[in-house]
């Protein structure tokens, strides 16, 4: 079996799993926080949905299992939570660890084509392929069919382009504070510069979620929370209304497409759980 599970911890009536798993990807070692809501204990034939959370940046898979309080709405749902790391941790690559938003902990949900991160820094095909694959052989009650993606500002960033880019895999997308248009904010061109160079602007592009709707086929629904007290969204790096009137003017928006702007939040976990629920609430819409 892939997973060794280093702690399991009770919670909410179900059990919080720490993990931790080898990573052809990422070529290391890998944790991640799996969260299994009490159905799963009692489901003899039936499987339970799946809600994959992205954490932002400097984020390791502890930090919203242990403040951002989905559990408790997930638990009642009957809903369980994958939360991966943000970046490889064992790549030793010269300066990741000189920034705290690039390289170790800013994985950005990209794969790297640029030398020396190309090798590691694979956390796309790490996370909407091989950690899900793995988890689905390994746990049986996990359901591949209905599964949901999530994040946190980077971490959001990488839930609207793998539901973008994947259509189908996703039953629902739904984002906190997101990096909506990286290729237009210092956070998206710091990363981007590093991990695909200054002149591979097409892969820029093919990684940016508002251009990415340019692409996308049918009616998007999605769920975006942004605080207005929030200093990053006021300094310009997460740039939500870019992806807004992208939506508006090609005529994308579905009926369940929401774009809340949350009154004074900021951008911490005060901010994620206080409209946990909402967002499980949404997933749940399309996961059962």
């Amino acid at each position: 079996m892939p997973f060794k599970t280093e702690q399991k911890i009770r919670n909410f009536g179900g059990y919080l799993l720490k993990l931790s798993h080898d990573s052809d990807a990422v070529k290391g070692r890998m944790n991640i926080n799996l969260y299994l809501p009490p159905q799963a204990e009692n489901a003899q034939h039936e499987t339970i949905p799946v809600l994959f959370w992205l954490s932002g940046l400097t984020c390791t898979p502890d930090n919203c299992a242990d403040k951002g309080f989905l559990q408790p709405w997930a638990a009642k749902k009957g809903i369980a939570i994958v939360y991966p790391d943000t970046s490889p941790r064992q790549a030793k690559i010269e300066g990741d660890d000189d920034s705290w938003d690039f390289g170790t902990g800013a994985g950005f949900y990209v794969d790297a084509t640029k030398d020396p991160w190309k090798k590691e820094y694979c956390m796309q095909t790490y996370v909407s392929k091989e950690l899900p694959q793995q988890l689905f052989e390994e746990f049986k009650v996990l359901n591949s069919k209905r599964v949901s993606i999530s994040g946190h500002s980077m971490g959001g960033h990488g839930a609207l382009i793998l539901f973008l880019k994947n259509p189908g895999k996703y039953k629902s997308v739904s984002a906190f504070a997101p990096i909506c248009n990286p290729i237009n904010c210092p956070w998206g061109q710091k990363a981007f510069v590093g991990y695909f160079g200054s002149v591979d602007q097409d892969t820029w592009k093919e990684n940016d979620a508002t251009e990415l709707l340019g692409r996308y086929k049918g009616k998007l629904d999605v769920l975006i929370d942004v605080g207005t007290g929030d200093k990053f969204y006021k300094q310009g790096q997460l740039l939500p209304e870019n992806f807004d009137e992208t939506a508006a003017h090609l005529g994308i928006r579905g009926p369940h497409y929401k774009m809340r702007f949350q009154e004074e939040y900021d951008h911490s976990y005060y901010f994620v759980s206080s409209f946990a629920e909402d967002h499980i609430e949404y997933h749940s819409q399309f996961l059962f």
